[in-house]
């Protein structure tokens, strides 16, 4: 079986239906019982405890003041149903709530009450279709953090009949394994676990193949962790994306495996109550429920109810209003699947004009559903239709019907009047996909173990082509005889956040397609000049190369770089594709887009010719010798302008724009395909009413594009690297540094008039040029190196050397910086340097924030462990320790640590030395010392751990 690229995932579980059987322990990533977790868009997630503010330490007195508070199982269940949630989970269990346990237990160890909270809730639960899982921990690490022991150790050890410490990893994992046994003997209404990370006694006493065999319908879902046995793999907390709602593009795991996004809905405050009615942001929080339904992600919900089990004011206020938002689009939303993926659909993402949304899918039909989360400027909207052809477009909310045009594969809705302040649902209806290949045979320039290239165009999403850690690298795709060949839909396996980030510590970014070039041939031999050269974005979804209107049997996808940076291992140069296919057209609608070049008025030997991937099929050409005059170009008022000029050329060249007779502005178009549309957008000024804008040059025209202007606080997206990184230490007398940095574009609007170089301090000089380029598009680079020297005479003090970016877009200057701190080393210090400096080798480790450290950031996830879901290749070596002589020194080793670990410290590849120590909470730092011998220049000193998790590691020095 396997699962196909359309909407089949109710036949999928069709062919898996039967009697519900225990399984071993191995990956099952479709089963008959994830299924009313597949047709579920969210879930409530409760934290509520011992911890709960008010803070309790006697269990006794939490029971009680839990029931006289009036705590009732069905006011949960029923604000989880306004919510739109159709589960809950409870989190008493937790390491940072008291490890309280809501259910009367025989098992001795900490907090169990006499009422049956969990007991009532299920029961409530059940009676109004609202399932209930329990949160799990493995983490006993918290056993004391309030100055009173919480985990009675004594108390089990007589109850097991032998020495058991709960505080240690393994006694605790004995003590929940137990804990796991007693729930599922006593609740067998219950839906599951929702278990927080893993821990190796659970692992070695097959704690999940029991739970399979006693209760094979439930759910197991892991937090942060794609652990194989599982049902689901949950996705906590992640921030960082634009737009804030988009949680998706921080996810790492592939449909059609279950996953869920769990996040607070208070924007501020712990994940339980701590005291405070924290505001609800109603923007950020429809926006995650709707993108996460639009990539098949539940959205797990986190409100933190007080010691009586209400909801402050604000959170019932929120899911009040979630009761009346929802019904009116529940279609769109339950036992949907998210579009553009492996279930087919349009493109999801961004749109035209600043427009951002999502596509579900019901299972079946050929029904689509158009999520604008957030509005375009305009009144219309545009995407990529991936080969549906469009009967029907209306509103779902209103059963209005809209106007559409469909032309060089993008859909566009028209005439937009009514917007809802958070999602408005186009109900979209198609005659299906059209126009695409059903048999093609693929070949690779490489590929990994179990990854052929077979799979790129197998027709389904089970399995992937893998590169191989190879790029560049090459696809070639035989359609078996010569034919048309119109675009490339390529789906690139989801397994990466879109962006460079770090999540716990660990280093992420995208493994997708940057750079490439796609060539045809009639042989497989013979390729010629590429028909096209270009950048596709780091974005989700299906990705489509239009190529023209070329007629091949062959045609080769050319990878020559991929967005993810050496800082994330994992990811860099990994390229993964789960299906590429070739379609032959495009579908068409008969209504024309507003200011269609072919519509205008032409002078000269400017003529219309055919352009399948053009809106309109058609461009107009040969404006070196004529114009294009645009007569009626309306705005309701007068002022600046975003003029989007849609335009095609072979090789670079420019166009000439007056507006209304003014002298014109000379714009400069890039060299593709003559074929295919490319876009440039510049401000303009015009005025209310009818403008007249007219071209010529180099180029052939499209269409036009006028939309207002981006906010004045609008950037473009750029990243930028600085080598060094992290805070320099620099010993005393005049001191110079050696820097480079690249910055990249990661936004379609092109940058002009670019510089990049640091800004001096006073008295300190810089040898070398800023690195300079007229223009900058989408993926390009710009990198530049020079060298730093301090002022002569004087002993380096704190200084902050701005390395900076400057450039033009839409006429405006915009300005990032990068900071490189140098510090001076403390007396009798040889050599010091942070663990986060770029000249250290850290493997699958990963950088994070640590405002008390030194530099603000640190190392973390050092070390290996597999219940840790760390690995042994996870380190710190830093290279390039240089001393005067030869002898021993002082090695202090600046680390944060919660609890007991140990680090073990390999001097040039010598015996490693194992380093204990302790301390309570990761934001702490300490200092440990050791004697390290080492000789005259260049050392290496690496800190690693190849069994079990390390400390996170600060900074160290030498003296």
């Amino acid at each position: 079986m396997r699962l196909r690229a359309t909407p089949i995932l109710a036949l999928v579980l069709v062919l898996l239906t039967g009697l519900l059987t225990a399984v071993p322990a191995r990956a099952e990533v479709v089963h008959p019982r994830q299924q009313w977790l597949r047709d579920s868009t969210a879930g409530l997630f409760l934290h509520w405890g011992m911890f709960t503010a008010p803070r309790h330490l006697d269990c006794a007195q939490w029971e009680k003041d839990v029931t006289e508070g009036g705590w009732s199982p069905d006011y949960w269940i029923d604000q989880a149903r306004d919510l739109g949630a159709s589960y809950i989970v409870l989190a008493t269990f937790h390491s940072a709530l008291g490890y309280a346990r809501p259910w009367p237990s025989a098992i001795p160890g900490s907090c169990s009450t006499s009422r049956d909270f969990l007991g009532e809730l299920v029961k409530a639960g059940r009676a109004k279709n609202v399932r209930i899982m329990l949160y799990m921990t493995d983490d006993p690490q918290w056993h004391n953090n309030t100055g009173v022991e919480m985990l009675d150790s004594a108390a089990y050890s007589a109850y097991k009949g032998k020495q058991v410490d709960l505080t240690t990893r393994p006694g605790f994992g004995q003590f929940s394994y137990d804990l796991f046994l007693e729930v599922m003997e006593k609740y067998p209404d219950l839906a599951g676990f929702w278990i927080d990370n893993e821990n190796e006694y659970w692992q070695q006493n097959g704690l999940y193949e029991k739970v399979r065999e006693k209760r094979p319908s439930w759910l197991l879902s892991n937090n942060n962790t794609d652990t194989p046995i599982m049902d689901t793999v949950s996705n906590e907390q992640k921030t960082g994306m634009i737009p804030a709602y988009d949680y998706p593009q921080a996810a790492f795991t592939p449909m059609p495996r279950l996953t869920e996004a769990d996040y607070k809905l208070p924007t501020t405050g712990d994940w339980w109550y701590d005291g405070a009615d924290h505001p609800v942001d109603a923007r950020l929080s429809t926006g995650r429920y709707i993108t996460n339904a639009g990539s098949s992600m539940k959205s797990l919900m986190a409100e933190t109810a007080m010691v009586n089990g209400r909801f402050p004011p604000q959170q019932e206020a929120f899911n009040t209003f979630m009761s009346a938002w929802v019904p009116p689009i529940k279609e769109s939303l339950q036992a949907t699947e998210g579009g553009g993926y492996l279930y087919g659909g349009m493109r999801p993402g961004h749109w035209n004009d600043g427009a951002h949304g999502v596509i579900t899918l019901p299972r079946t039909g050929n029904v689509q559903y158009l999520h604008v989360i957030t509005k375009p400027s305009t009144d219309h909207v545009r995407l990529r239709d991936n080969g549906y052809r469009v009967t029907k477009v209306s509103d779902l909310r209103t059963g209005e019907r809209l106007r559409f045009s469909q032309s060089g594969g993008y859909l566009t809705v028209l005439g937009i009047t009514r917007w809802d302040d958070y999602d408005t649902v186009f109900k979209v209806e198609t005659a299906g996909r059209q126009g695409f290949y059903g048999s093609l045979k693929a070949t690779a320039s490489a590929e990994g173990a179990g990854h052929p290239a077979a799979a790129l165009v197998d027709g389904g999403f089970e399995n992937y082509w893998d590169s191989d850690g190879r790029v560049p690298v090459s696809m070639t795709l035989d359609l078996g005889k010569p034919d048309k060949i119109s675009y490339l839909a390529i789906n690139q396996r989801e397994w990466s956040p879109t962006y460079a980030r770090s999540t716990f510590g660990r280093p992420e970014d995208s493994a997708r397609i940057k750079d490439y070039r796609v060539y045809v041939s009639d042989d497989g031999k013979h390729w010629g000049k590429p028909v096209r050269a270009a950048a596709m974005p780091s974005a989700r979804g299906t990705q489509v190369i239009d190529l023209g209107e070329q007629r091949a049997r062959y045609v080769k996808l050319e990878v020559r770089s991929t967005w993810s940076g050496p800082q994330a291992p994992r990811f860099y140069h990994r390229l993964r594709i789960d299906e590429i296919q070739v379609a032959s057209s495009y579908p068409t609608s008969h209504d024309a887009l507003p200011l269609e070049a072919e519509a205008q008025q032409r002078t000269g030997k400017a003529r219309v010719e055919r352009c399948a991937a053009c809106s309109g099929s058609a461009q107009v050409t040969g404006l070196r010798e004529g114009t294009l005059t645009y007569r009626d170009v309306t705005v309701p008022a007068a002022g600046e302008y975003r003029l989007r000029i849609d335009h095609t050329a072979a090789a670079p060249t420019s166009l000439s724009v007056a507006v209304n007779g003014a002298a014109p502005v000379t714009v400069q178009v890039p060299g593709d395909n003559k074929a295919v549309p490319l876009s440039t957008a510049l401000p303009v000024t015009l005025r209310a009413g009818a403008n007249t804008i007219t071209l010529s040059g180099g180029a052939g025209v499209d269409r036009l594009a006028i939309a207002p202007m981006p906010p004045a606080s609008s950037v473009p997206k750029t990243t930028m690297t600085v080598d060094p990184s992290g805070l320099q230490w620099v010993g005393s007398g005049r001191q110079s540094l050696k820097v480079s940095a690249t910055l990249r574009l990661d936004d379609d609007d092109a940058l002009d008039q670019v510089t990049l170089a640091p800004v001096a301090p006073e008295g300190w000089t810089i040898e070398g040029e800023a690195a300079t380029s007229a223009t900058m598009r989408l993926g390009q680079t710009l990198a530049g190196s020079w060298t730093l020297t301090s002022p002569p005479g004087k002993e380096v003090t704190a200084t902050d050397i701005p390395i900076t970016a400057a450039f033009r877009s839409l006429g405006r200057q915009n300005t990032v910086t990068s900071p490189l701190g140098v510090r001076p080393r403390p007396a009798g210090r040889v050599f010091m340097r942070e663990a986060e400096d770029s000249r250290n080798k850290i493997g699958e480790a990963g950088i994070t924030a640590c405002a008390a450290c030194s530099g603000g950031q640190k190392v973390r996830n050092i070390g290996g462990g597999p219940d840790q879901g760390s690995v042994p290749d996870a380190y710190v070596l830093f290279e390039d320790v240089t001393v005067p002589e030869a002898r021993t020194y002082t090695l202090d080793i600046d680390f944060t640590v919660n609890g007991n670990r140990s680090f073990f410290v390999t001097v040039n590849g010598g015996t490693p030395i194992e380093v204990k120590v302790n301390g309570v909470g990761n934001n702490t730092p300490y200092t440990v010392s050791i004697p390290v011998a080492l000789k005259a220049g260049p050392n290496t000193i690496k800190f690693h751990n190849d069994t079990t998790p390390g400390p996170d590691l600060d900074r160290i020095s030498l003296g």
